[in-house]
This record gives structure tokens, C-alpha cells and sequence, in this order.
């Protein structure tokens, strides 16, 4: 019986995988550097990565920087359940049962046939206890009942924009009830300066939330560019030194701002509600290039 050849390290190119979705154009694109590895895009815009043979590694900023979220959020190994809104190729969710053997998940991910793509082309460890429901994120989170989850992770766009109704004190007060008491809040939240969404957002999450910490790239949080910051809310005191340990360490440093510093980078921005909120800004086209 002959052996079977991997055609990225037989020299042969991998195709790219493209399909219409709900949300857009969704692209797959092999990995040069990882033999089971790819980036999923949505209408060019990166979404996530995922490699099958190493589904703990994380390659988008962004995307570390939950991953040492879920790495804190209860002692290393045991088991989790988490709900996650916004799916994409389910990079989050293969790195929790990778990392967590046993957990229980509940993704909501609105796009069927993006779920359908990636469950074909990425498929998932038979093993793993991951449901995945394709409704709108708060209509999903609705249905997860009372003090379920120990983590709830919301990594949301549409159009590379957070929709407005994911940014909302009553959006949070679905999350808090979702949330085990002592359950910890996590967001990808993105903006530009004048960093007016993610300035509103912190405001919105301290009027929910007793402990806050932001951790961003410096020049996002000096409002010189465009980017992702991972903002985490509880109830009951952060890890903010580990936290901060681990940001400082990746490979793109992090830097964490909480308690005082945090409360002035907020600089008077007032809690968002269902009746003022406003999608989070489009990021200009010079991020993707």
C-alpha cells in the first residue's frame, strides 16, 4: 500500500477554496508555512486561522490574546463551558477542547452556510462537545439558560463591523444572566482613532461589571491606527498581573490597562443602550492590505 503525500510538502500547490456564504465571499487559503493549516477571509477581510494538526495554535493576534483568557479563566485542564458569538472557522472553540478536554460549548455563529463550509472543509474532533447554533447572536445567547457558562466570548462582526445590537448595556445584561456567578465576559472589539466605540464600550461594560481589563497593541491605545483590543469584564478580581505577563510575551506585545488607567483611557464616554447604539466603525481598507 502506497503512502499518501502531503502536496503541500511535495512541492504541488494547495487551491484555495472559495464559496459563497450568507455573509459575503469566503475564501480558504492554505497555510505555506503549516501543512494543515488555513485562513478563512470573508469579502478579504481575515476572520480566523485554523490548523487541524495543532488546533492550540493560535496565529491572529487578537485571537492569542482570548486564547490567554481562556488559558486564566479556571485552573489548567479543567473543563469549561463556554458559549461563543460569532463563529467563523471555530478557532476558539478547537482551542477550548484542545486545552480543555471535556468542556462543553455552545457556538453561535448566524452564517449556516459559512458553519456548513467549515464543517466540510475544517471539520471538527469527533470528540469534541461543540453545538453550534446558526441564529443571531442575541437571539442564540437568549437561549442559554440561567448561569450556564463559565466563559461567554463574543467575537461578532458583519461586515468587518460589530452589529449595533451586540454593543449594548441590555445586550450585557443577557450576557451576565448567561454567565455562572464569577463567570468572566470576553470581547474582540475593533476601532480607529478617535477610539469613540472602544471608549464606549469599557463605559458600557463598567456599568455591568465590577473588574475590567483591556489588553491592546500600545499604538491602538495611543489611537495611531486601527486594530482589535480584547476587553474582559467579572465580577471578582482578574489575573491582571498573569494577564498582563502573557500579553507582554506574545510575539506582537500587548499591553493591559485596568483599574485607574483604565478608567481614564475611558475619558467620559457614557454606557451604550439599545436606543443609541451604532455598529462598530468599518476599518479603513489599508488594514487588509
Amino acid at each position: 500500500m502506497g503512502k499518501s503525500r502531503n502536496p503541500r510538502r511535495s512541492g504541488a500547490a494547495v487551491p484555495s477554496v472559495v464559496e459563497a456564504v450568507d455573509g459575503g465571499l469566503a475564501e480558504l487559503i492554505p497555510d505555506r508555512d503549516r501543512a494543515r493549516a488555513w485562513t478563512l477571509l470573508i469579502d478579504g477581510a481575515p476572520q480566523s486561522h485554523v490548523d487541524l494538526d495543532d488546533p492550540a495554535y493560535l496565529s491572529f493576534e487578537y485571537q492569542r490574546r482570548l486564547g490567554h483568557v481562556i488559558d486564566l479563566a479556571a485552573p489548567p485542564g479543567k473543563p469549561v463551558q463556554a458559549v461563543h458569538l460569532g463563529g467563523g472557522a471555530l478557532t476558539l472553540a478547537r482551542y477550548v477542547a484542545a486545552t480543555r478536554p471535556r468542556s462543553t460549548q455552545q457556538v453561535v455563529e448566524r452564517d449556516a452556510t459559512l458553519v456548513q463550509l467549515i464543517r466540510r472543509q475544517l471539520p471538527l474532533d469527533r470528540g469534541a462537545r461543540i453545538r453550534v447554533r446558526s441564529v443571531d447572536a442575541r437571539e442564540g445567547l437568549a437561549k442559554v439558560p440561567d448561569g450556564w457558562a463559565d466563559l461567554v466570548i463574543a467575537d461578532v462582526f458583519s461586515g468587518a463591523r460589530t452589529p449595533a445590537h451586540l454593543t449594548s448595556t441590555e445586550f450585557l445584561d443577557e450576557v451576565r444572566r448567561a454567565l455562572k456567578p464569577g463567570g468572566w465576559y470576553a470581547a474582540n472589539l475593533a476601532d480607529g482613532p478617535p477610539l469613540t466605540h472602544l471608549r464606549g464600550q469599557i463605559a458600557t461594560a463598567a456599568a455591568r461589571f465590577a473588574e475590567l481589563a483591556l489588553v491592546a497593541d500600545p499604538t491602538v491605545l495611543r489611537g495611531k491606527r486601527f486594530g482589535n483590543a480584547v476587553l474582559l469584564a467579572a465580577d471578582l478580581p482578574l489575573p491582571v498581573a498573569e494577564l498582563t505577563r502573557r500579553a507582554a510575551s506574545d510575539p506582537h506585545p500587548g499591553r493591559v490597562e485596568h483599574g485607574r488607567s483604565l478608567t481614564d483611557f475611558t475619558g467620559g464616554a457614557v454606557p451604550v443602550t439599545d436606543a443609541a447604539a451604532v455598529a462598530s466603525p468599518a476599518p479603513p481598507a489599508s488594514v487588509f492590505r
